[in-house]
């Protein structure tokens, strides 16, 4: 009897702990950032790092709309209209089939929205125009991988993007990238369109927009920004870039100098990688992944330019630096 009785309380104990076991893994399944809390940082650059996959299935992310004084180019300010706090917004990643969950919250003064290119989900129910004070949940299943843009687009859609509503979110295949890289950077190409007749700074001027009279155009937010601070990567390492193009108006013709793309997906499907690419055009509203390798016996140590190949468009500020190792000749690379 005594021993029935050990028995029956150990089984119960397991059970208990098996019990808490599940609690623990589904409470582990669910992970929630909040970017009012948690900001992009853009000190001294902004940080064009890929943040870490997670192990989540379920994610929800909390995206503030403000109003914000932001730097577009060395000493120029903007007042701009933000998700997060920063232009771009802060970046996303999710995997292939994750359940995502989004609350946006509109703190600034006048209506906006937000579009989810990476999303299928009638538009007149998740990417509404709602008002400050207000926000808007919704969710939705990411069925594609790819990477995509996220945009305010509340009419005229032109106004809200080149005022700086766009970010990123990356969708890792179910399988995850075929290769494996040791470093992940985004890269976010939009334009700037500003006048300063009035002489009290850069102003948007809406009418340069329609005419397609960009002053800036850049990558994540900041003209030249990798160029006085280059993105530092090792001798042999592998390197896999995210490039999203929120234009509002110009395609990014992304090219490496001095290096060649092992492998682009203009898509998120690994049986569509095309190899041996030297630049791969992106549209505006579109994303691409793109790999290459700087190996000792190929690129090797060095300074290597990113730069959107139309070229009117890297003079703006669409120019950056791979500094590779740590190269003899360090300075200024222009184009």
């Amino acid at each position: 009897m005594h021993a029935l009785r050990r028995t029956l309380a150990s089984l119960t104990s397991l059970t208990v702990l098996a019990l808490l076991a599940t609690a623990c893994r589904q409470a582990a399944r669910v992970e929630s950032t909040d970017f009012a809390a948690v900001k992009r940082s853009t000190t001294p650059v902004y940080d064009a790092a890929a943040p870490a996959e997670s192990p989540a299935r379920i994610r929800e992310f909390r995206i503030p709309i403000t109003d914000d004084t932001v730097e577009i180019a060395a000493g120029v300010r903007f007042a701009g209209w933000t998700f997060g706090g920063t232009v771009p917004g802060p970046v996303l990643r999710v995997r292939e089939g994750d359940l995502v969950r989004i609350t946006v919250v509109n703190h600034a003064m006048m209506p906006h929205s937000i579009d989810f290119h990476s999303a299928r989900i009638p538009m007149n129910r998740a990417y509404r125009t709602f008002m400050p004070g207000d926000s808007v949940q919704f969710e939705f299943t990411a069925r594609d991988a790819g990477a995509f843009l996220v945009h305010c687009g509340t009419p005229p859609v032109l106004l809200h993007i080149m005022q700086g509503m766009y970010l990123a979110i990356i969708v890792d295949p179910k399988g995850g990238w075929p290769t494996r890289v040791d470093k992940e950077f985004v890269l976010l190409q939009s334009e700037f369109y500003t006048s300063d007749s009035a002489g009290s700074g850069p102003q948007p001027d809406f009418d340069a927009a329609l005419g397609r009279r960009a002053s800036y155009v850049v990558f994540n937010g900041r003209a030249f920004q990798y160029q006085q601070h280059p993105l530092r990567v090792d001798v042999g390492d592998r390197v896999r870039i995210f490039v999203v193009n929120a234009g509002p108006s110009f395609a990014s013709d992304f090219h490496i100098v001095g290096a060649i793309f092992d492998r682009v997906y203009p898509d998120g499907d690994p049986a569509h990688a095309l190899t041996h690419l030297q630049t791969w055009s992106v549209p505006p509203g579109s994303g691409a992944v793109f790999e290459t390798h700087f190996a000792a016996d190929e690129s090797g140590e060095g300074l290597y330019a990113f730069v959107t190949h139309s070229f009117a468009d890297a003079s703006k500020g669409a120019v950056g630096v791979f500094e590779v190792g740590n190269p003899q000749q360090a300075g200024t690379v222009s184009h």
